[in-house]
């Protein structure tokens, strides 16, 4: 099992719940993070300077099988790109057990 860790644009956050919805990844959790990035000037827009040393960004926590990693990590790479500075960022690491606590199922069935 692998867990999928994205953090993308709030703006495209539709795009990728629908994206992952598609390729039948039902389940993940979500909250909304702020984050310093690279980027170190502001934008102006209207006129009014804005910082963006400190950047909205919403975080998503994947668990899937093995054989469905790179499908969603594609999808959220498809979805969630912009080619703008601030796109966001995705890793992926082992996961060792999921456990669903009703059931007390593991493994694939404890993720399912």
């Amino acid at each position: 099992m692998k867990q999928i860790e994205a953090i993308i644009r709030k703006s495209k956050f539709d795009d990728v719940k629908k994206a992952l919805h598609q390729i039948e990844v039902n389940f993940f959790s979500y909250w909304d993070v702020t984050g310093v990035g690279n980027e170190k000037q502001g934008h102006v827009y209207r006129g009014i300077s804005y910082s963006t040393t400190d950047i909205q960004r919403r975080y998503l926590s994947i668990v899937v099988s093995d054989e469905f990693m790179e499908r969603t990590v594609n999808a959220i790479l498809e979805s969630a790109y912009t080619g703008n500075v601030g796109d966001g960022k995705i890793f992926v690491s082992e996961v060792v057990e999921a456990y669903r606590i009703r059931t007390r199922e593991n493994g694939h069935a404890g993720i399912n």
